[in-house]
């Protein structure tokens, strides 16, 4: 994936300023980890100067607008589901007509019969909100909100993750869980100016409230919400959270969430971090730093004590790996959202 081979390239950047020992080794590295992310923001800068050059000369696939479809109730959530998929059925026939058979195929997939879709937008990278799992019978219900470069062309592995969570969820409370996939903003690209500031996660917070209320108010009072968060999703659900009515955010793989405490989320929810061992996001800088006339950065690092988050061990693996099935991850992520993870030295706290 490009936001795994990114990432791997700032891990190492981030790793040759590094290996000094000593509070003299530590003044040196820190120096050089300034001079490092100071190279990194240049190099964004640079390049979100030639993309959008670039992107210039591939105009978007043109797509229809969505139908107005009211928000679902219990009665109304089948025909919601169709209504969304013939709004993809036809994006589809626009994006064959102007031949971007990768889209049309991509989307003719999300208009199959049996396909749960909340929501569906085929203009620009395009938005999709999926159901997998009953609604009307649920009790216990995970949001998965994705990170960077996800969009209807790479929605495949968005869905594979939500199948997953939902496949580890059936199998420890058959017909009580669902999984709704939410891509309801515009992602930022991994190498770009935008995945460094809040500004995306600041467009997508207002969506993102809409959709928990929605299901808060289709699911009721007594049904458990889960946040689940990967990478720039976190910051998504940062700048969501306040008074926000979910029982639990997981942040995973968080670049930080641009709050410096989980007092600073202003959320009556449990808080959940988890990074996996080979994840490179350990060696991007917990900073925020004003620049350009913008604030750059998200703050404090969850999985440090100091941020106040109930960390939990996720096991082996890079950025991409949270959801694989059989992992230790996915295994405590399935009993955050059914309410029964634990604490325990050494366990999740």
């Amino acid at each position: 994936m490009d936001e795994e081979r990114t990432g791997r390239a700032v891990a190492d950047a981030k790793t040759r300023t590094g290996g000094a020992t000593g509070d003299a080794g530590t003044r040196r590295a820190g120096r050089r980890g300034a001079r490092w992310w100071r190279a990194l923001l240049a190099a964004l800068v640079a390049t979100a100067v030639v993309v959008p050059l670039s992107a210039a000369a591939r105009p978007e696939v043109p797509a229809p607008a969505p139908a107005a479809v009211a928000a679902p109730s219990r009665t109304t959530l089948d025909a919601a589901y169709a209504a969304h998929r013939a709004d993809a059925a036809r994006a589809a026939r626009w994006a064959a007509a102007h031949g971007d058979a990768r889209r049309a195929e991509a989307e003719r997939r999300l208009a199959a019969p049996g396909r749960r879709l909340l929501a569906f937008d085929g203009r620009g990278p395009g938005l999709v909100t999926e159901v997998f799992g009953d609604l009307t019978r649920a009790d216990r219900v995970a949001v998965l909100v994705p990170g960077s470069d996800t969009s209807l062309d790479t929605y495949d592995r968005f869905h594979a993750d939500a199948q997953a969570l939902s496949a580890q969820l059936a199998r420890r409370a058959p017909g009580r869980t669902a999984v709704v996939a939410w891509l309801g903003y515009r992602t930022p690209g991994t190498v770009s100016t935008t995945v460094l500031t809040t500004s995306r996660a600041d467009q997508a917070a207002p969506r993102l409230r809409r959709t928990v209320h929605e299901l808060r108010d289709l699911l009721g009072r007594t049904a458990r919400i889960t946040l689940v968060c990967h990478s720039y999703g976190s910051v998504v659900c940062g700048r969501s959270a306040d008074r926000l009515p979910v029982d639990d955010i997981v942040l995973l793989g968080s670049p930080g969430t641009g709050a410096g405490s989980v007092a600073g989320l202003h959320t009556p929810a449990r808080v959940w971090a988890g990074r996996t061992a080979d994840d490179w996001v350990a060696h991007v800088p917990h900073v925020r730093a004003a620049l350009f006339g913008t604030t750059v950065g998200f703050g404090t690092d969850p999985m440090d004590p100091a941020f106040g988050a109930r960390t939990f061990p996720a096991g082996a693996g890079g950025h991409s790996s949270y959801f694989a099935p059989g992992s230790a991850c996915l295994t405590h992520l399935a009993r955050i959202v059914l309410g029964t993870e634990f604490t325990v030295d050494g366990g999740a706290r």
